[in-house]
């Protein structure tokens, strides 16, 4: 929006910002909408947390919709993992590596509530067959404080799903260009082969003579 290098420093930002300013201000006959536009790319690349999130994500952390925010969390670590992968580049295909990953970890995460809701329907049938309690009802108190943790982690991992089916959702639209699998077989093979070792040099009549 403001035309500036990436690695424009503030300066240059400031300098961009007030170019544009002149022209686009609705005072000097320029329009509003477009107006708001640059005065809010200037206020993202001013701030330097905002302006390093969004180089690293193209998301603005104070303007972006927080579920979204979630999900780039996600996918940066997924990423992360990716970039460490010591296979050769186009011998797999990291989009749908990070597919896989992210639909395990919902299904992981459902098995996780299913494991929580029965935990907690076995505290509250433990807690119905309390039938006589003192007034000071201690045991009572544990469980229903038991039960009402066990609600709160279902809820936790019913929003951890929803942020991974976000950040599924932002790899709509992607493929990757595999190699033809010779390809990478020959590129697997020669990057194994031993490389050859030079020959011993005979020695020559000058050096038999010198000996």
């Amino acid at each position: 929006m403001l035309e500036i290098d990436r690695d424009a420093d503030d300066a240059a930002i400031r300098r961009a910002y007030r170019k544009l300013a002149k022209t686009a201000h609705p005072d000097a006959g320029g329009d509003t909408e477009q107006f708001g536009k640059v005065t809010a790319s200037y206020e993202l690349l001013k701030d330097p947390v905002r302006r390093k999130v969004y180089d690293d994500t193209g998301y603005d952390p104070q303007l972006a919709d927080a579920r979204d925010l979630k999900g780039v969390m996600i996918l940066e670590t997924l990423v992360n993992e990716v970039i460490l992968d010591e296979r050769e580049p186009g011998s797999f295909d990291p989009v749908a590596a990070l597919r896989r990953k992210l639909t395990d970890d919902i299904l992981k995460s459902r098995f996780h509530i299913l494991e929580l809701e029965r935990h907690r329907t076995r505290v509250r049938q433990h807690l119905d067959r309390i039938a006589r309690r003192p007034e000071t009802d201690v045991l009572g108190s544990m469980l229903r404080a038991r039960a009402q943790s066990i609600s709160d982690a279902i809820r936790g991992a019913e929003a951890q799903i929803e942020t991974i089916e976000q950040a599924y959702g932002m790899l709509e639209g992607y493929s990757y260009e595999l190699e033809p699998p010779t390809l990478v077989a020959v590129k697997a093979k020669s990057k194994a082969a031993p490389e050859a070792e030079p020959e011993p040099v005979s020695a020559g009549p000058e050096t038999e003579a010198a000996e």
